[in-house]
């Protein structure tokens, strides 16, 4: 039972901390729609992802008039599409992507995931045509998002896929160039992806998954933000328990809003992604979380370690507030959507190598990046690279989600408009790993993911 304390402690972090549902996000398999004719698959995508998510987000918005608590977005995620159309003689899978944005716009969600290839240890052809198909598919589509894994802990890193990515990340931005690349705003790179992830653009319907599944991504670094300035100057082991709390609270939450849109959906519940994901909305950084903490600015020495205590408390309150908590869950320090990001880039006091050290303790990787439109496709490749190998011997999920614009330098900006914002262009080290990269081949495991 909710205590009248409670209750106005919600009211107060929904209107006054920037406290939300970031997503309910319902999975959906897709492995029932394979067929040799790619045009009747894709007639199968449809009609099952409208039947299935038809009243997605009418449910979703009674739940938030219901419960006073916004959210934000409504999504789908289904299996992995190279999965699906490999069975179909289609030369290239564009179709597919086309059906999964009608389906979308058709049930009026934001996003769909799940254009996407598993590549971590090797191609099929399948896999081959998505990854081809990709700057076509998120040129000439609204809603759909990619992702493509290269590299876990138990396979290691492909380089020949890490190479291939990175030219289509490049042709990706230049065919949305006239939007300044928003194409790559919905690309992500991953080591350890994992099935169940809620969020986007890396969302997909792991194969391990249920046909139909309701999972949930909530945020609040607002009110995590206002927690912590509350706790004044206490020590560090202070400063955890207060974020902690503050995690399983709202983890509450976001379980209560899944399990309620599951059973009215029909679908089991699958879990709840406790990640803080910032905005560009004024009060909503994780940047100016960790400047809470005491540093002078998100990047200044320091940073790795407060945002270690962070994502390590968020993870320790949300898996006590909860059974069923997956996806990422920890957080998330997007460039171009976090206010106090963009501030610290502007006053050079984060860059893409400090960035990089902080990604080995967060839940993601380097995200929404913005650098010269002119930056080679190998140094592409090695800053993925790099980001895999933190994943890969960490035995987390890494990501890069950048954006070389074409045309665009260093001090420019990109703007997406919405969730997404605006970056300004970064420096990137301008030595070259031309060489490195073009070796190929497969980056072995680590001997500690030898664990049988």
């Amino acid at each position: 039972m909710l205590t009248i304390e409670e209750i106005l402690e919600t009211i107060k972090m929904v209107q006054e901390e920037n406290l939300d549902i970031r997503t309910i996000t319902m999975g959906i398999s897709l492995r029932d729609c394979s067929d040799a004719d790619h045009r009747a698959a894709c007639r199968k995508i449809y009609e099952k992802i409208t039947r299935l998510a038809g009243t997605l987000v009418k449910t979703g918005e009674e739940i938030a008039r219901e419960y006073g608590l916004p959210i934000v977005n409504k999504r789908i995620s289904v299996t992995p599409i190279a999965l699906i159309a490999e069975a179909s003689a289609a030369e290239n899978y564009l179709d597919y992507a086309l059906s999964m944005d009608r389906a979308a716009e058709a049930v009026g969600v934001n996003f769909i995931g799940g254009f996407s290839a598993l590549v971590h240890k090797g191609f099929t052809g399948g896999d081959v045509r998505l990854v081809e198909s990709i700057p076509q598919a998120l040129s000439s589509t609204e809603r759909v998002c990619a992702s493509v894994n290269v590299a876990t802990s138990r396979a290691g890193i492909n380089m020949d896929a890490i190479a291939m990515i990175s030219g289509v990340i490049k042709e990706t931005a230049k065919l949305t160039a006239d939007r300044d690349s928003i194409g790559c705003a919905k690309l992500v790179v991953f080591a350890n992806v994992p099935e169940d992830n809620p969020f986007m653009a890396g969302a997909f319907h792991g194969v391990g998954e249920p046909d139909c599944v309701i999972n949930t991504g909530v945020s609040g670094p607002g009110v995590v933000k206002s927690a912590i300035k509350r706790a004044g100057d206490a020590d560090m082991g202070a400063l955890s328990e207060t974020i902690k709390k503050m995690a399983f609270k709202i983890t509450r939450m976001g379980e209560l809003v899944g399990r309620t849109a599951a059973q009215r959906l029909g679908v089991p519940f699958g879990i709840v992604d406790v990640s803080l994901a910032p905005t560009p909305a004024v009060g909503d950084s994780v940047a100016e979380i960790l400047e809470e903490m005491g540093l002078e600015r998100c990047g200044a020495p320091g940073s790795t370690a407060a945002l270690a205590l962070l994502n390590d408390a968020v993870k320790k309150g949300g898996a006590m507030a909860s059974s069923y908590v997956g996806g990422l869950s920890g957080a998330f320090i997007p460039v171009s959507e976090d206010t106090g990001m963009i501030n610290a880039v502007i006053d050079g006091a984060l860059t893409i190598e400090k960035l990089e050290a902080m990604t080995a303790v967060c839940s993601v990787g380097l995200d929404m990046i913005a650098i010269p439109g002119d930056t080679p496709i190998e140094t592409i490749a090695a800053i993925i690279a790099d980001e895999a190998a933190i994943g890969v011997f960490n035995h987390k999920t890494t990501a890069v989600r950048i954006i070389p614009a074409p045309g665009k330098k260093v001090g420019d900006w990109v703007e997406f408009g919405g969730l997404l914002g605006r970056a300004p262009v970064m420096v990137v080290n301008k030595f070259s790993a031309e060489k490195f990269v073009r070796r190929g081949g497969r980056i072995p495991a680590p001997i500690h993911s030898l664990r049988n």
